[in-house]
């Protein structure tokens, strides 16, 4: 697969092998009468640039798998494929990767045309913090670069003991405290998207319109640009509309977990983003064999596979997958370049 690009007269054509750049050609255009010069440069995703190469990273790259795009908010053009950062610090559990190779996958999913990246002030265990990684490998941000955080409930379960002034997170004092704390980690003056985040147990307790609201006055304080919605149910969602404008919708959704299939047309129809998370993984047994037999036609993996499956679901779905891992984050974009065929879909659906 090649991909070229004209520059001052020079065109820039990559070589790709699957998801990896294997060659660079740099041919130079020549003025009438004057013979094409041709440099070929070798050029692994993982080698640290060189000073004559450097333009070389993001315009070409992997930036063609993450070419489609959407308006997030209706005014934040955002690659459907985006990077969820809560697996670089193990929170709320399981384990991370370094401080090195956090911050190395960090700037190499901007250089692959990431420009949508999902975290929070939450995303923090045993003093490792997802924004301050962020903050420590990306600022001062490209202007591109969209930042989505959330506050509200947290993950609630058995095995997850909150501390007492977290068990609430949905009261104004928090939900304020909740901004603060990512607009000061971040380094940022305003967050391009705050998602509200709904609580999973007991939902009669905290309706949506009150924490919604509180959001809203901190929009017009200048502190958030849009407002989304997590973790909500459809009568949620129908209630937020009512009240505001709504930029996403990040719930529980992947090709095993389907139960928000209505959801997602509806955000569709209205122009809304649906952003899943844990887009990969619980795959039940059949659909994990079919899942197998399609990686292994297109010579992919599976979660390449369930990830192009999100794509070609709906063209709302923007994905957001997380790893510590500079593999992963390259199958992760490769995915963009998976086309299923209609039998693959047939297995799937």
């Amino acid at each position: 697969m090649g991909l070229y690009e004209m520059t001052r007269g020079t065109v820039h054509l990559a070589v790709l092998h699957r998801t990896e750049v294997m060659y660079v050609y740099k041919l130079h255009v020549p003025t009438p009468g004057r013979r094409a010069v041709q440099n070929k440069y070798p050029l692994h995703p993982f080698s640290p640039p060189r000073p004559h190469d450097h333009y070389l990273l993001r315009p070409l790259g992997l930036t063609v798998m993450t070419d489609q795009r959407w308006a997030l908010g209706g005014d934040l053009s955002v690659a459907r494929i985006g990077y969820g950062a809560m697996k670089l610090t193990g929170w709320p559990r399981g384990g991370r990767p370094d401080r090195e190779t956090a911050l190395a996958v960090l700037h190499r999913a901007v250089e692959l045309g990431v420009n949508h990246i999902d975290t929070s002030n939450y995303y923090s265990r045993d003093g490792v913090a997802a924004n301050e990684l962020i903050r420590e490998a990306l600022h001062p941000y490209p202007d591109d670069l969209v930042i989505v955080t959330k506050v509200g409930a947290l993950v609630e379960g058995a095995d997850i003991a909150l501390p007492a002034a977290e068990q609430n997170g949905l009261t104004p004092g928090n939900l304020r405290r909740g901004i603060e704390a990512n607009l000061r980690s971040l380094g940022l003056d305003r967050i391009d998207v705050v998602n509200l985040r709904m609580g999973d147990l007991d939902r009669t307790q905290t309706p949506v319109k009150a924490p919604l609201e509180t959001l809203l006055a901190l929009r017009d304080e200048g502190l958030i640009r849009h407002v989304g919605i997590s973790n909500v149910t459809a009568s949620e969602f129908a209630e937020a509309r009512e009240i505001a404008p709504i930029a996403c919708v990040q719930n529980l959704y992947n090709l095993s977990q389907r139960d928000d299939d209505p959801l997602v047309d509806a955000c569709a129809q209205a122009g809304i983003a649906y952003v899943p998370y844990f887009p990969v993984g619980g795959f039940k047994p059949l659909t994990a064999q079919h899942l197998d037999a399609i990686a292994a036609r297109h010579n992919a993996t599976v979660p390449q596979v369930a990830l192009a499956w999100l794509l070609t679901r709906s063209p709302n779905i923007l994905l957001i997958p997380g790893t510590g891992s500079l593999d992963h984050l390259e199958q992760n974009i490769g995915a963009g370049a998976l086309t299923l065929t209609p039998e693959d879909l047939a297995q799937l659906n």
